[in-house]
């Protein structure tokens, strides 16, 4: 039978100590149905007794029935002057009323002396009465070991009289804490494997990303015999981040056979990803394992033709097995296999020696001595492809356009204003916009013209907006390359425009934007129908 691995996400809690993350009642909502749906197995949503906002969250949450996970409120140990009964951050875990509490407590004899100003025998006391008092509750406890390898490493005796005092109090589960993020592998396993032989109770692994270890650590704590791992399901956190659950979970199930969420699952590993990183507000590294935008991406000619043939001989796993998809760069390393492949995405039927191809090829090379780059604006590449083949009608056309920018008064929000007329089939519409510069004011007025014809444009949003001089001697007549990226919130394309005037250079890749966006929309409608 395969091994379970008891899944831990700390998103809503740890994760929320991140550096610019703050997420609103809503938000937490959402990411815990995203991770319900996934499969994870806890939820550790916050910390009822530190702010109104998890309170409010968990009162919420009462009437929420989740499929999979099981919701866990978090908190600590009791305080060293008080009892469990007059503990107000311990009475606010069970007006939570979640079947499951995460309770943290000392286990660095430093910490205890130091920090807290207890006795090391009160701390011991502080654990064991408090899981105690929750267990009497009916509650399941799993007791967060905090510093729990710093605390080994200095006083190995006493972290484990720490652990002694959970279970002694009837803890279900034993977490060890890597709080400060420095130990090494080597270190988590032997340490960890120290104690799954000590303690009969599951053992799990908290990793911090300090060190840049914490997915190495915790796979080496599982190797070590823990089979619960805690982490973030993108990896943010306080400091330098958390354990990445969307690392871990394919590792341990693709790569050691373990079992971690539901086999059917693991292709919503990437969009899981990407949508509470949506929800964060953060922008998800490209180059993040699995689920990044560049985890299956392939720019070298060899690395491209050998992708061709042989899968395997440059991708670890297939893409499709979190959910991800292999993307070929066009660039000026890629050959004409790589052209054609994206053509043939388009047109299964072109071949190798088709004329086209050598069209397509001409016509990027003469876009990238302008200064054009599709390496990163594969949705701008698509749409020349199409142009090329015959198989591309603007959906509108620009009449004209006029932007003016001036310094706004002083109590007004915008200081540019933009007019645009466009045509959609003889039919005329003309719409003006105020923005926060020209191209903003630009992109509101065309989306409020386009709207009126295309309701669904309401969708998308810029995501990001990059701009790169590409003569600097030529100062302020230099040519500009324009990158947007945009999203509808579950996908995300970047086209590209390069003009001298930064304005018509941002229309262009606003424009291809937008195509894009309703090419891709008649296309789906297309596959419903069949």
């Amino acid at each position: 039978m395969t091994q379970k691995i008891i899944i831990f996400d700390s998103t809503l809690r740890d994760g929320a100590q991140a550096e610019g993350i703050s997420f609103s009642v809503k938000d937490k909502i959402k990411i815990v149905e995203a991770l319900d749906r996934l499969g994870v197995d806890y939820i550790e949503a916050g910390n009822p007794g530190s702010n109104p906002k998890d309170l409010e969250f968990f009162e919420k949450m009462k009437h929420t029935s989740l499929q999979h996970s099981k919701l866990t409120a978090f908190g600590s140990t009791r305080r060293r002057d008080s009892s469990v009964h007059e503990d107000k951050n311990v009475q606010s875990l069970l007006q939570a009323e979640t079947s499951a509490v995460a309770i943290f407590g000392k286990s660095w004899d430093f910490h205890v002396t130091n920090i807290i100003h207890a006795t090391l025998e009160e701390n011991l006391d502080m654990i064991r009465e408090t899981i105690a008092f929750f267990k009497e509750k009916g509650k399941e406890v799993i007791f967060d070991a905090e510093h729990f390898f710093d605390g080994y490493k200095a006083n190995p005796e006493y972290a484990l009289l720490a652990l002694q005092a959970a279970v002694d109090g009837g803890a279900d589960c034993l977490v060890l804490c890597e709080t400060n993020g420095g130990a090494f592998p080597s270190e988590v396993y032997e340490i960890t494997k120290k104690v799954v032989e000590t303690f009969s109770v599951p053992i799990g692994i908290h990793a911090h990303n300090d060190g840049g270890m914490a997915v190495a650590n915790s796979i080496m704590a599982v190797e070590a015999g823990a089979i619960h791992v805690q982490g973030t399901y993108i990896g943010f956190g306080e400091r330098c981040g958390n354990a990445n659950l969307s690392t871990i979970i394919p590792n341990l199930q693709l790569k050691q056979g373990l079992f971690c969420i539901p086999e059917e699952q693991m292709t919503k590993v990437t969009s899981t990803a990407r949508y509470i990183a949506e929800v964060a507000n953060i922008h998800l590294d490209d180059k993040e394992p699995y689920v990044g935008r560049s985890a299956f991406t392939h720019k070298a000619g060899m690395h491209i033709d050998g992708v061709n043939k042989a899968s395997h001989s440059f991708e670890h796993v297939h893409p499709n097995s979190v959910g991800n998809e292999r993307r070929l760069l066009m660039s000026e390393v890629a050959g004409r296999s790589t052209i054609l492949s994206k053509i043939q995405k388009i047109s299964p039927t072109v071949t190798k020696e088709d004329p086209v191809v050598q069209e397509i090829m001409d016509r990027v090379k003469e876009l990238e001595h302008q200064g054009y780059q599709f390496e990163g604006a594969e949705s701008t590449f698509e749409l020349i492809v199409r142009k090329q083949l015959g198989k591309y009608k603007p959906f509108f056309e620009i009449e004209y356009f006029k932007t003016i920018g001036e310094h706004p008064a002083q109590n007004s929000e915008f200081g540019s204003s933009a007019m645009i007329k466009i045509n959609v089939d003889g039919q005329e519409e003309i719409s003006a916009a105020e923005g926060d510069g020209p191209v903003n004011a630009l992109d509101k007025a065309l989306r409020r013209a386009l709207e009126v014809f295309y309701p669904e444009l309401k969708e998308i949003y810029l995501t990001d907006y990059k701009v790169r001089v590409l003569d600097t001697k030529a100062a302020t007549a230099a040519k500009v390359r324009v990158l947007i990226e945009s999203s509808d919130g579950h996908d995300f394309w970047t086209t590209v425009g390069v003009s001298t005037d930064i304005i018509e250079a941002s229309l262009t890749a606003l424009v291809d934007s937008i195509e894009y966006k309703l090419l891709k929309n008649i296309e789906r409608k297309i596959q419903v129908y069949l």
